[in-house]
């Protein structure tokens, strides 16, 4: 005799129910989702117009869109698009980027000086800091070149030794500047004997120091800007000299106020 067929009432018997209720879950998963897309929306209703410049300029950015500004991730600050690449800049006065320039060139100067004291030399050379930079002086011809003559000495070559890798490392641009009494006896003109002068000492820093060509240029000024007269012997040497200048690389309003950011390091404990 064959069973009874599943779901057939049973003789006498109704027929057991089980009711499929899987689709609650797909109710309640849905519903989550709304109150989660309700929870956003409100959220968004509610804009931070700050934070929302901030988050636009960022994501700007990011797609390569550069003239809206640049976040500063470190500091949440809208950085503007011409100090992108600055480093220390932002929030300072001038007067403070003045003194970081003055305690930079000073240390450039110290360095210079090791060099110099490690191979005897620190008396040949005098050092000057101002608005334009850090001035390296070469005084006196009879130290650093024959007389009347643009060809350096023994003595020129090894102090241009000692101060050039310096100058390289610094990664500043150079100007050398040729100065020439007014007492030459062999020589066709101070401007001339200035100049070669001042080549002379470019062409040696690039030749054998490897200073990048780019980075320094030469000039002569004759008998044009003399630290004095020439009324002795003693006092036309001071005016036989060739400067390296290391340039400051920082704006014009910064540098003039180097002078002070001086007398504020020397009265700085």
């Amino acid at each position: 005799m064959s069973s009874p067929k599943k779901g057939r009432k049973r003789r006498g018997r109704p027929a057991e129910s089980h009711p499929d209720e899987r689709w609650m879950a797909s109710y309640m998963d849905m519903v989550t989702v709304l109150m989660c897309m309700f929870i956003v929306l409100y959220a968004m209703s509610t804009v931070d117009q700050d934070k929302f410049v901030k988050l636009r300029d960022s994501l700007a950015t990011g797609f390569g869109t550069v003239n809206v500004g640049k976040i500063d991730t470190a500091t949440g600050i809208v950085v503007p698009p011409m100090d992108v690449d600055k480093k220390g800049s932002l929030m300072k006065s001038p007067m403070d980027l003045a003194l970081v320039e003055v305690d930079k060139l000073s240390a450039l100067k110290d360095s210079m000086r090791q060099s110099l004291r490690a191979q005897g030399l620190n008396e040949s050379v005098e050092f000057q800091i101002d608005q334009r930079g850090l001035t390296v002086k070469l005084v006196g011809s009879q130290s650093f070149f024959l007389p009347d003559s643009p060809y350096l000495s023994t003595r020129a070559t090894a102090v241009l030794r000692a101060i050039g890798p310096v100058l390289v490392r610094s990664g500043l641009e150079v100007s050398v500047e040729g100065h020439a009494a007014n007492a030459i006896t062999s020589y066709p003109s101070v401007w001339e004997l200035s100049s070669e002068r001042a080549i002379g000492v470019l062409r040696y820093l690039v030749e054998h120091e490897e200073m990048p060509g780019s980075r320094i240029g030469a000039v002569g000024y004759g008998a044009s800007r003399q630290v004095n007269n020439d009324s002795t012997e003693a006092l036309r040497e001071l005016n036989r000299r060739v400067d390296i200048v290391v340039l400051s690389n920082q704006p014009e309003e910064v540098r003039a106020l180097i002078p002070e950011a001086l007398k504020v390091r020397a009265h700085s404990p």
